[in-house]
């Protein structure tokens, strides 16, 4: 019998030309700058770093490709040729390297075709020498009208400017509309902090377009501050309060601020933040900011049930006007998205006042002014709750109002300083800068030639900790920082002009001296409130979710820290907040706000009634619990830089040798010379 040949290495060498298919991998690889990634610990393959398409306008720019996990080249087209008889068997078997599919031997062609599909393309190669090299990142294309530095004619100024500012009324204006009450204050008192909010909002937009990052992001009242200000409410100290809670209130409110502005501004120019945010990447800051937008879930609906057919009128009209007739354009400006906030409340407002004018909630012998409790009637107690939601008449905050009134520093009188809800409110203010390094980041990819740098950045909290301060002295009731919802404006307007916000700046400013505006604005119902908080609220979790496109989609390691971080935020703040259902509360508060009641009777009883004070409010916050979770969890689980998505910022050094981006970050007048010292203010 005679020995079967050896069988050769596949495919065979032949003298017979092999059909062009047999190289198509090679080429596939080379046109799509295919190489072989490493499969990561999360089991997903790692895309090659290429350049991304342009970004979307409704959803921002993304600084990375498409995260899904890429298919391998196709398989030769070619059958395995033939081996005869003899040895077709022992071919096959050789051929995938036996049982186990290990190549126990590879010829010299495999290894050099593997070695080109794994090299990396000059390009790739140039963007990883770039990097190694501290070089600027890759440049995004704009996708707004107006950039940075563009300064539109008189007239686009001024309305861009004031649709800027429309466009995020409900972030302006409904957080005095929620705790003043909550603080026992009546129509007069959230008109004044109305005017007050909007006179601090135009100043510290100045200060930061000008003398912060220089971004066009409007600063605001903050709605990570709502949270410890109704916890602070809630304190015991203040529940034996029978006249001028609101004044004392504020007063405590104020102390606290201003000391948790002053420990955000020192981690902001002393350059601390420039280290943290190594550590803070996309998925820490989704998981936060969706935490906040899911943590006040019991106030929505609950607040709207007391009128339904006005409030689900309501957001209806803002659910159609955002999402149904998004891409309707009227004069080409998709005014219906632009202004579906402002829209939605104007129609449901004037259908309110011609229900009321038509005596459709006027029940006779009965005054909405009177409380339930009081009514002899059993007939008028029925009613009355129904007439002081749904009615458009109950306040009078607009017909008292003066027409001329200017919000002064400590209004409200001398602020009162107490360690515990300073405390409180110092941590709170880290979770405020990590919500605003998603927003400076995002809106950088859409206006400016550039990302900041981690000086720009760590510049941009120190300035918010200056306006906090403001906010403060002022008497806001909450911190002040950077809006989110600046991104998704900036995306849907097309305007990124600096100059544009400033003009709308200095619009807000002139407007919070009129006193009427601000009772309009404090007249609106509660009911209308509780509705628009429902949108903002929802949209604010979505914005934060959005910033995962910035890290690996498909990345199990991912969803599965966003995951933990969203479930324990609302699972372990219930099982804190079940003691604060207590009946000795402040009545001032409705019940949809009593899980802020823990600060005296939570799970934390120490020998120190301060500690239990800080632990038992702390842990009772959604956000500080996602904050926690996904910080620690995403700077300890195993992932690459890629898979977690980290922020890319542009380097000092190449940021000072490219004019352009020395133009959109650098102080005017050149004030950086003068604190050549300090690392953190110039670029």
């Amino acid at each position: 019998m005679s020995r079967p040949a050896r069988p050769g290495p596949w495919p065979p060498a032949s003298s017979q030309p092999q059909p062009q298919t047999q190289h198509q991998p090679l080429s596939w690889a080379k046109r799509t700058a295919f190489k072989n990634a490493p499969i990561s610990t999360s089991g997903q393959f790692s895309t090659p770093n290429t350049t991304p398409p342009p970004p979307d306008l409704e959803s921002g720019p993304s600084t990375t490709t498409n995260n899904a996990a890429l298919a391998l080249p196709p398989p030769p087209t070619n059958p395995i040729p033939s081996a005869g008889p003899n040895n077709q068997n022992t071919s096959v078997k050789r051929s995938t390297g036996g049982a186990n599919g290990a190549s126990k031997e590879r010829n010299p062609a495999t290894r050099q075709r593997d070695r080109e599909l794994s090299a990396p393309l000059p390009r790739l190669r140039e963007r990883e020498a770039e990097e190694d090299h501290d070089e600027l990142p890759q440049r995004h294309p704009h996708v707004v009208t107006y950039s940075l530095r563009d300064t539109p004619g008189l007239v686009p100024i001024v309305y861009y400017g004031l649709q800027h500012y429309l466009s995020i009324l409900g972030s302006l204006i409904l957080i005095p509309l929620v705790i003043v009450p909550a603080m026992g204050g009546s129509y007069e008192d959230r008109a004044a902090v109305v005017s007050t909010v909007l006179l601090v909002s135009g100043v510290t937009t100045l200060l930061h377009t000008s003398l912060g990052t220089r971004l066009p992001l409007v600063q605001g009242p903050s709605f990570v501050y709502l949270a410890p200000a109704l916890a602070l409410i809630n304190s015991p100290e203040f529940q034996a309060l029978n006249q001028n809670n609101f004044k004392h209130i504020m007063k405590e409110l104020q102390g606290a601020l201003i000391i948790a502005a002053a420990f955000q501004a020192i981690i902001g120019y002393t350059g601390v933040m420039a280290l943290l945010l190594r550590l803070i990447s996309p998925i820490v800051v989704s998981s936060t900011i969706a935490a906040v937008g899911l943590s006040f879930f019991s106030y929505g609906f609950t607040q709207v049930g007391a009128c339904l057919e006005i409030g689900i009128l309501q957001i209806l009209l803002v659910f159609i006007f955002s999402l149904y007739l998004r891409k309707i354009k009227l004069f080409g400006y998709r005014v219906f998205l632009i202004y579906a906030v402002p829209l939605g409340l104007g129609i449901t407002w004037a259908i309110a006042f011609v229900l009321t004018e038509t005596g459709v909630y006027s029940y006779k012998g009965c005054d909405a002014n009177i409380p339930a409790a009081n009514n002899v009637s059993e007939y008028c107690r029925k009613h009355v709750t129904r007439m002081k939601h749904c009615r458009a008449n109950t306040s009078h905050a607009l017909r008292d109002a003066p027409w001329f009134r200017f919000p002064y520093p400590l209004q409200w009188g001398t602020p009162l300083f107490n360690w515990k809800m300073a405390l409180v409110m110092c941590l709170v203010s880290i979770i405020a800068s990590v919500d605003s390094v998603g927003s400076y980041h995002a809106s950088s990819l859409l206006v400016a030639e550039r990302p900041p740098t981690a000086g720009v950045v760590s510049r941009g909290i120190g300035m918010e900790g200056i306006t906090s301060l403001l906010a403060g002295l002022w008497g806001t009731g909450v911190g002040s920082s950077t809006l989110t919802e600046n991104v998704h404006t900036i995306a849907v307007t097309k305007m990124g002009s600096r100059r544009a916000v400033q003009f709308g700046a200095v619009l807000l400013i002139l407007i919070s001296l009129i006193g009427k505006v601000g009772g309009f604005i404090a007249s609106i119902p509660d009911v209308m409130v509780a509705a628009l908080l429902c949108f903002m609220w929802a949209m604010l979790a979505a914005l934060g979710l959005s910033n995962l496109r910035y890290s690996s989609n498909g990345s199990s390691r991912n969803s599965i820290v966003v995951g933990l971080a969203l479930f324990f935020s609302l699972s372990v703040p219930a099982y804190f907040q079940q003691y604060g259902l207590n009946p000795n509360s402040n009545r001032s508060v409705p019940s949809y706000f009593q899980p802020y009641v823990i600060a005296s009777h939570g799970p934390f009883h120490t020998t120190y009634a301060g500690v239990n004070y800080v632990l038992n409010t702390l842990l009772s916050f959604n956000m500080v619990i996602a904050f926690v979770i996904a910080f620690v969890l995403d700077n300890t689980v195993p992932g690459s830089r890629q898979e977690r998505g980290a922020y890319v910022w542009s380097k000092s050094e190449a940021a000072r040798r490219e004019p352009a981006v020395v133009k959109d970050y650098q102080l005017p007048f050149n004030i950086s010379r003068f604190f050549g010292w300090v690392k953190w203010v110039g670029l």
